[in-house]
């Protein structure tokens, strides 16, 4: 292995983005529809839109850390530069929880839909036919990657719009509400906020995306771009989210008519439709399903490649990017392996414990702006560096404090427990912090560009 040879630069701001889009599933609101709805009383676009106040927040602190650390890495990396090699491995360690189940859940997913067509194929058939092709398309490039991600989201984008028309003709003939301007769908008398917050802590892992869009900036073409990617992931995302959700929950105000609540995308498709339009909104889900597990593979196995170059993880393995493909092939192939266990858990479960790693990651980087800007670089001395670096980080992370509190149990124990092990890792890996912070990956990659501020 050459060790010149690093990630190719081959992505446009709207690459970047449209990964970005593909991570977060837009026709993942289908999904888990009936899981959010009947956590929040019936008013899911509400939940997708707390989700989404509270995320911009924290993608401004994301967009101004990206231009001080263009690297790969996210979270992991900016905690560790601004605060601690330590606790930016446990940053890290955390966020892999979510960036590895992410993969897992789009495998699920497509087992779910083609279970519904055929019933009677086993389902490891699924899961590994899609992991496979996943895995060899993430291997050969990012570029192809890319191009492909774009494909499948635009058709998925395409039925949302069908369906988002065929609401309107359903609506009009009595349906659900039987009207279009209706504000059910986001108030009514049953509906308390600890229920429309503990909703908002599930659909949050739709958000992801932005996070993710940072894991690109070392193939990015102009690293630059990526702080505007981010903002653009987040409202471009969250408007197709709200959108979707308002109408969908307009349709169905009572999940009661849903016989799987675990993923009620097929059901929508038939009850809006008919069978041709389920045919066609499930093929919408698979493409989507299919753009996120792109995306979701590519990135994780570019944190997992960070880890391993800064020698948290074994560098020959994990730091290794192959001279001819220039990608890091045994972190996608790690990723691919961890995907199998899709064959035999559940969506609800799954979704719930994500949240865990993605919240640990926001909180982080709010304080990562506050630590570098404010305690590093002193920037507190005029009302405009008081509102940028403290004021809004602060919201962000109270935003995610806020989450936080209305996070799901299962998730709160399944994520404790990932934190112990990390924890003993470290232990193991330092020597019971015996050994130097530089032994434990802690490259000093600043390129700052503040006077992009």
């Amino acid at each position: 292995m050459s060790e010149k040879t690093t990630l190719k630069r081959t992505l446009g701001l709207w690459a970047i983005v449209g990964l970005g889009l593909g991570y977060m599933t837009p026709t993942v609101i289908f999904d888990t529809f009936g899981i959010v709805s009947g956590d929040t009383h019936g008013v899911v676009p509400l939940a997708y839109l707390a989700s989404m106040v509270a995320m911009l927040f924290t993608a401004l602190s994301y967009g101004k850390m990206v231009r001080v650390f263009p690297s790969a890495g996210s979270a992991y990396t900016y905690t560790k530069e601004t605060m601690n090699p330590h606790l930016g491995f446990m940053v890290g360690w955390a966020a892999l929880l979510d960036y590895i189940l992410l993969p897992m859940v789009n495998a699920l997913i497509i087992r779910i839909y083609m279970q519904s067509l055929f019933p009677h194929v086993p389902a490891w058939v699924w899961v590994v036919s899609y992991v496979i092709i996943v895995t060899g398309v993430i291997i050969w490039s990012m570029n192809s990657t890319s191009n492909l991600n774009m494909f499948l989201l635009a058709f998925s984008i395409t039925l949302i719009i069908a369906f988002i028309i065929l609401s309107f003709i359903q609506l009009a003939h009595g349906m659900g509400e039987g009207t279009i301007f209706t504000t059910q769908p986001l108030f009514h008398a049953n509906v308390h906020i600890s229920q429309v917050l503990m909703g908002a802590t599930v659909v949050c892992f739709s958000f992801i995306g932005f996070d993710a869009v940072t894991m690109y900036t070392e193939e990015a073409k102009n690293p630059s771009v990526v702080p505007k990617a981010i903002i653009l992931t987040v409202l471009i995302g969250g408007g197709v989210f709200f959108i979707a959700a308002y109408f969908t929950q307009a349709l169905f105000p009572d999940i009661s008519i849903f016989k799987n609540k675990d993923d009620t995308l097929p059901e929508i498709g038939l009850f809006v439709g008919g069978k041709i339009f389920q045919a066609l909104f499930i093929a919408g889900g698979f493409a989507s399903t299919f753009a996120s597990g792109l995306s979701s593979h590519a990135s994780v196995s570019r944190l997992l490649y960070v880890m391993g170059r800064n020698g948290v993880f074994p560098r020959k393995l994990f730091g290794y990017v192959h001279p001819r493909f220039r990608t890091p092939i045994f972190d996608i192939i790690l990723v691919g392996v961890i995907s199998l266990f899709a064959i035999t858990p559940s969506l609800d479960l799954i979704s719930s414990v994500i949240n865990f790693g993605a919240l640990i990651a926001f909180t982080f980087v709010n304080f990562s702006v506050i630590a570098y800007f404010v305690f590093r670089k002193k920037r507190y001395k005029t009302a405009k560096d008081v509102f940028s670096f403290i004021i809004l980080p602060l919201i962000g992370a109270g935003c995610t404090g806020v989450l936080w509190y209305f996070l799901h149990s299962d998730a709160l124990k399944g994520g404790i427990v990932w934190v112990m092990i990390g924890f003993a890792y470290m232990l193991y890996k330092t020597r019971f912090f015996r050994t130097k912070a530089a032994d434990f990956g802690f490259e000093q990659t600043e390129k700052s560009a503040e006077t992009n501020l």
